[in-house]
Formats: C-alpha cells, structure tokens, sequence
C-alpha cells in the first residue's frame, strides 16, 4: 500500500485544502495540486499495487499498465491546463468539485476490480454535477437533477451487473467481461450510458451546455472518456459496438448541426467523436484498439481547447446564442484563433492532432472490410467541420455584426488555451511520442498520400457546401427534440401516478409532501428558457438532408 501514492487520493484529499486557503496562496495551490498529480502519474511504474481483502473479494486501487497510463496522462494533463483555465474563479466549491471529479476518474482507471470501479464511478457523478449547479441558474438546477437521475439509474444497472457477474463467475476482476449472460449486458449498459451511445445520450448535451464556463472544461474532458476507457478493457471486439458507435457518429454530427447553442453544439459532437472510438472497440483489432485510444487522447485536448474558447466568449459577452454573436473576431483575436486551432484539430486537418489518431479508427474499419462503417465514419468527419470548424466560428466570431464590443479572454484563460493548442499542433506534426504510449505497438503512418489526399478533399467539398448553403445553416431560436423527451413526458405521469396511489394513505405522507414531490418533478422535466418552445426545425433539416445526398453523391462518384 505504502510503496505506490494513488493519483486519485492526491486530488481527492488535496481537494479538502481548498477552502482553507484564499488569494495567492490559493491560486498556487491551484496550480501545484494538479503538477503534482500530473508527476505522480509519471513516476508510477507498471504492476499492481494497492491490493487487499474485503469480505472475500479481493479489491485492487492500482492496476497500472499500458492501457491505463493512456488515460491517465491525458486526464492529468488537462486537469493541469484547465486549472489554469479557472485560476481567476473565487469559489472554492468548483475548485473542489472539479479536483475531486478528475481524481475519481483516475480511481476508474486504475481499478482493478469492478467494486473499486464502482466507488469511484459512483464519486464521478455525485462531483460532477456540482459543475452543473454552481452555475446558480433555474436551467442548470433542473438539468443537473436530470444528470444526476440518469447517472443515479445507469449506477443501479450497473451495480447490478457486477453482483450478477459475481454470482455467476466468482471474480471481480475488471479485465475483458465474459458473457455469462445477462451480466454482460448489464456492465455494458452502465458502460455506454456514461459513454453517452444513443438512445442513452441525451443527458449530456442537455447538462454540459448548463454547467459552469470553467465546469464545462472538466465535464467534455473525463466522464465519456473514463467509460471509453471501460469499453476497451472489458468489451474489446463487441460487434454490436461497431454499429453503435457508427450511429452515434453520424447522429451527434446531425444535432450539432441543428443547435444554436454553442456549447449544445459541441456537447453533440462529442457525441459524434465518442462515436468513433465506440466504433473502434467494437472492431478490437490492435489498429482500431490504439485508435481508440489515441483519438480519446487527442479529443480531450481539442474538446477541451473548444469548451474554453466557447466558454471565454460566454464569459466576455454572456451570450452563448449562434443567433445573438457575430462579428466579435476584431475584440477577440487571441480567442478566435486558438479556437480555430482546436476547429482544424477535430475536423482532422493534415499537421492537426485530430488527423494522426481520427484517420487511424477510419483505416482500422477499411482494413478489417467494413466499407460501410468506412462510409460512416467519412461522412461524420465532414460532418464535423462543416458544424465545428466552419459554422460556429462563422456565426459567433465573424459573419454579421452583432453589436457587441467585448475585451479578450482574460490571461489565464488564454494561456490554458495556447497550452491546449500546442499540443493539438505537436501532435499532428510529430505524433510518435503519443503512439508510443499507445496499449500494442503502433504500425500506423498517418501521413501517407492517400490519407493527406483523401482528407483534403473531403475538407475542401464540405467548406464549398457550407459556404453554398450558407443561408440556411445559420442558428435557429427553437430546440431539437432528442430522446430526452420521452423522460420528460413520462416522469411527470409517473409521479402524478405516484402521488394519486398515496392520496388514500395522506395520514401516513402528508399531502403538502406529495404536493412538493409532483411540483419538484414538474420543474425538473420541463423545457426552460426563451428557446424552448417546441417548434419545427424543417429549414435546417432540410439542409442537413441535401448535405446527406450531396456528400453520398461525392463519394459515389469518388469511387467511380
């Protein structure tokens, strides 16, 4: 126990010093807590540590290997960067909050038991919705108890999952999952409602858009990624994998399309980009597998880069609205260009990060035979630039002129970004140091004519289109609906239901009880916000459909 100090007890009980500390001493604190994390993780050597009995199951805090120590590095990195990102923040509680939520999902990581990983998954729920709350307005109150109900429901799946698994194999050791039968099922749907695969998706890009501007960082960087992480070390080769990930791929690229909101808009595309590293566990070959891998690596670096840019123009103007921005490059040139770095890292530009691992899923699925996962994978990669590269910074930075007049980012946000956005360009230009990390060894050469060309083309077609239709891709003030909706609708039902089966016992729950309980309900489900009326989205459908057959039209012709 005492040869090996756990990442996650350093933040997790360095957190506790927060509130205790104020100013300056306050801010160093904030930088050295992460440092020290991020060193921790680096002097680890491989093995297991941390190992003892409970009851007669044999528990294990630190499982480090190869795997782990992917996941491990990136979470430590951008803990550090957005640290950073919120040093000006004076409220303990987010600090906390956040350093508590990133020590608990290395506690995921190094787990080497199912129970361990339970606690922890359990931890990153219960401090991640802080992020969300303290943000101290009626929407984020009801969308954090929306979070936290889907994150309290896929616990009890999962719990359930791994006492069966017990029950029927005796081990608790988290490595690849046997199919027991339903056990199996059960892990793996507590699995992908953290990794947000449709139709279980829909509570993150109803919270992330709520939570704090500094929340926000931590929330696109750790949950998705930590059940990524899951996925890969005990559903490696699912098949039914490979087909979800390609959906949630093109299924995020169509929302994002659809949003106004710029951090909805993102929010979506995580979605779309877990997509492809769904889609490479469910393939399991070694290629897929360290795409899988390198792609969570890059995207927490360039998500994390767009949450910040977003979150500083929300921060400077308090508007997050496509429909409300425009024009405000001349006042935030630094902001505009660092977000654009982060735009051409996830829409896979040649010398950008996304390139040398996104390309590494795609040729995975043509080299394994899957021509229409290939497809799949393609067109969500358009998909991606059109919406993250070209739509959002058109409408919120240049476009037409909205009358707003804010001053830059301020310096700590700014530096947080430009150490995100040297590494999205170190890695796409020299990409090694990150394939050496990699779980197997790496034969993969991003940089080959045919990727360079392919990607090129597909880039240039789609930034053609968007400029063509560029009249109709604009914000819109209605909402989507998602699968949400059916929650939404139902859980008011359920607890009138609740509450009239109580009615003839009121001696027992009072009924200003039950009164407050249906009231409660009532205001977490509902849609809130000037935006919510729900209305048709028809003018940007229609032009997402033409994209479609456009886009199909290219590629048919391509191969012809």
């Amino acid at each position: 126990m005492f040869e090996w100090l756990h990442p996650a007890f350093v933040l997790i009980l360095g957190a506790l010093i927060v509130p205790l500390l104020a100013g300056r001493m306050r801010q160093a604190y904030l930088l050295l807590l992460p440092v020290v994390s991020l060193l921790t993780i680096h002097s680890m050597s491989h093995g297991t540590f941390g190992t003892f009995q409970l009851l007669d199951m044999s528990l294990t805090l630190g499982r480090v290997d190869a795997l782990a120590m992917v996941f491990a590095y990136v979470f430590g990195i951008m803990l550090v960067i957005g640290s950073i990102y919120a040093l000006h923040l004076e409220e303990a509680l987010q600090h906390v909050a956040a350093f508590v939520y990133a020590g608990s999902a290395l506690g995921v990581v190094f787990a080497g038991d199912l129970v361990t990983l339970y606690v922890f998954w359990e931890a990153m729920a219960f401090s991640s919705v802080l992020l969300i709350w303290c943000r101290r307005e009626p929407e984020s109150w009801a969308a954090g108890w929306r979070y936290i109900l889907v994150h309290a429901a896929g616990g009890v799946i999962l719990l359930a999952g791994i006492v069966l698994y017990y029950a029927e194999t005796g081990s608790i050791v988290f490595d690849a999952i046997e199919n027991v039968g339903p056990a199996f099922y059960l892990i793996l749907v507590g699995f992908m409602i953290n990794a947000a695969v449709p139709p279980l998706h829909a509570w993150l890009s109803d919270a992330y858009p709520e939570a704090t501007v500094t929340g926000a960082i931590f929330l696109s960087a750790l949950t998705t990624k930590t059940a990524v992480y899951t996925l890969i070390r005990g559903y490696a080769g699912t098949e039914m994998l490979v087909w979800f990930g390609a959906v949630m791929a093109i299924y995020g690229v169509v929302y994002a399309v659809l949003a106004n909101d710029i951090r909805r808009l993102l929010a979506y595309h995580i979605i779309s980009q877990v997509g492809y590293m769904v889609a490479g566990v469910g393939m399991g070959t070694i290629l897929a597998l360290n795409g899988a891998a390198s792609h969570a690596f890059t995207h927490i670096l360039y998500k994390g880069l767009l949450f910040m840019g977003a979150g500083a123009v929300i921060y400077m103007t308090g508007r997050s609205k496509l429909t409300d921005l425009g024009g405000i490059y001349r006042y935030m040139p630094i902001t505009f260009v660092l977000y654009m770095i982060g735009g051409f890292s996830i829409s896979a530009f040649p010398l950008f990060s996304g390139f040398v691992s996104k390309t590494m899923v795609v040729e995975a699925a043509a080299a394994d035979g899957r021509g229409i996962i290939w497809l799949m994978l393609s067109f969500a990669s358009a998909g991606t630039f059109l919406h993250t590269g070209l739509k959002l910074p058109y409408f919120t930075f240049l476009g037409q002129d909205s009358g707003l007049r804010p001053r830059e980012a301020p310096a700590n946000m700014l530096i947080a970004m430009g150490l995100a956005a040297f590494l999205c360009i170190f890695i796409g230009v020299y990409p090694d140091p990150l394939y050496a990390i990699l779980p197997a060894p790496v034969d993969y050469h991003a940089y080959t004519v045919g990727h360079v060309l392919w990607e090129l083309q597909l880039l240039l077609f789609t930034g053609v289109g968007f400029f063509v239709l560029l009249k109709h891709v604009g914000g819109e003030r209605k909402i989507s609906l998602d699968t949400d909706w059916v929650y939404r609708r139902a859980a008011p039902v359920v607890i009138r239901g609740v509450v009239a089966a109580f009615r003839p016992v009121q001696t027992v729950v009072s009924g200003r009880t039950l009164l407050h309980m249906e009231r409660f309900i009532s205001r977490v489900f509902e849609y809130h916000g000037p935006d919510s009326i729900l209305a048709r989205t028809w003018p940007t459908g229609t032009t997402v459909f033409w994209v479609v057959v456009i886009l199909m039209l290219y590629l048919l012709f391509y191969y012809l």
